[in-house]
């Protein structure tokens, strides 16, 4: 029993990570309808740019919200220069340009800080405590910490205030939001731009647990897509519930199905989103849009 728990905190570490990529993709789903391929790639130039910044000798924590601002601002370039003019073609052509800046972004890190696999500080504490027979570590109540205050946060946004308010209305229906003087292209900007920023917190979240590496979000991404999708493309709940969902699963699969193997791990969230696909396609937390015709 103590080894099932001990599981189940590894997992919901892991899940938080995922989780946060996952509403990432959910806010560029939600504010501009794009599934964004090249978040996890956008994460990790975040977090090299923040292992540069620490290497001036800025601290940790200070080189995450500086580098937050800076992410910003290249999601609204890329946004403004290179989504916007295609945002309403078809979607494969979409989804080739996603693709083109997950190639984009891996090879300008790779240019930038060359291959070699480097180590990042963690802006987490590395104390831990033992309840009973459990092991706590102080990186999983921050990790935690940081899901509540971002999910926290992006509720509050979106339900509480104006900009929220007219984010969304400019995700629903465009062409409304502009008659009402909404303008669309600069909540489009705002959007990618924030979800760029949720990207840096999440790469600043997978460097402190693995090495930095042009290459340390492929598995990522594919567990933060899994999040989404089970949770639901449209839910921002749905993206936290989903990220534990698959974190504890792959725990549970890492330590109860040996035989499986580490490299054969990523099935774990490919079942899952079929799953999901085939009983709830709109995911656990999503909502079936109606369309008169």
């Amino acid at each position: 029993m103590q080894y099932f728990f001990q599981q189940l905190l590894n997992g919901i570490t892991s899940g938080a990570v995922y989780a946060s990529l996952g509403l990432a993709l959910v806010l560029i789903y939600r504010t501009t309808n794009i599934a964004n391929f090249a978040q996890g790639e956008m994460a990790t130039f975040s977090a090299f740019l923040s292992w540069q910044i620490t290497q001036f000798g800025v601290p940790i924590a200070w080189s995450i919200l500086l580098v937050m601002i800076i992410s910003i601002l290249i999601g609204a370039v890329v946004y403004a220069v290179i989504v916007r003019p295609v945002q309403h073609k078809d979607e494969m052509t979409i989804i080739i340009v996603t693709l083109g800046l997950f190639l984009a972004f891996n090879s300008a890190t790779g240019a930038i800080w060359g291959f070699m696999q480097k180590s990042s500080p963690s802006p987490f504490p590395t104390t831990s405590w033992t309840l009973g027979s459990l092991r706590i570590s102080a990186e999983l109540l921050s990790f935690v910490g940081v899901l509540i205050a971002v999910s926290g946060g992006l509720y509050l946004l979106f339900q509480k205030t104006r900009l929220g308010m007219a984010l969304r209305a400019a995700a629903s229906n465009a062409q409304s939001a502009q008659l009402v003087g909404i303008p669309y292209t600069k909540m489009m900007i705002f959007g990618w731009g924030m979800a760029a920023a949720l990207g840096a917190v999440s790469g600043a979240l997978v460097a402190s647990r693995l090495t930095l590496d042009p290459n340390m979000m492929a598995d990522v991404i594919i567990y933060a897509f899994a999040s989404a999708v089970v949770g639901g493309m449209s839910s921002y709940v749905g993206a936290v519930v989903g990220g534990i969902v698959v974190g504890v699963s792959q725990a549970f699969s890492t330590a109860f199905l040996p035989g499986l193997g580490a490299d054969l791990q990523i099935i774990v969230p490919l079942l899952l989103i079929v799953t999901v696909l085939i009983i709830k396609p709109e995911g656990l937390f999503g909502k079936t849009v109606a369309a008169r015709v």
